[in-house]
């Protein structure tokens, strides 16, 4: 029975060893991953009553985001979302290759937000424009 026990054990060993050796990377890597210098990051914002606020993340996330990350020339993007009082407050901030990219997204006036078909229903007096900041520094 001891040396079946020892086999055990050692296969036991190798196992944990494989699955932590595998594991190591995904817990040590930052999954966030940075844009290069050089690319342009777009901002909007918009506003939301807070009893929208979830409906509208969903919405935001199937409707747009998830279509603007397949876009040539995306390179990701990020949303932020704060409540204060009643209302719930949205930031999109896409990572682009360059301006012409964001063009082929948003037509030539790449200051002018795009709205989704249903924006109407949820967003409080929405912004027209949108903001380009270009990355300088990436870490």
């Amino acid at each position: 029975m001891k040396p079946l026990r020892a086999i055990a054990l050692l296969v036991v060993s190798i196992v944990i060893v494989l699955i932590t050796s595998t594991l190591t990377p995904a817990l040590t890597t930052p999954s966030i991953q940075v844009a290069p210098i050089g690319s342009v990051a777009r901002m909007w914002h918009g506003r939301v009553p807070v009893a929208k606020a979830e409906e509208y993340t969903t919405y935001i996330t199937e409707a747009g985001l998830n279509k603007i990350r397949k876009i040539d020339g995306n390179l990701g993007l990020q949303m932020f979302r704060r409540t204060e009082k009643d209302v719930a407050e949205f930031y999109v901030i896409s990572y682009w290759k360059s301006r012409d990219a964001i063009r082929n997204f948003a037509g030539n006036d790449i200051e002018k937000a795009s709205f989704l078909p249903r924006d109407r229903e949820y967003l409080i007096n929405p912004e027209l424009q949108v903001k380009h900041f270009d990355v300088i520094v990436e870490k």
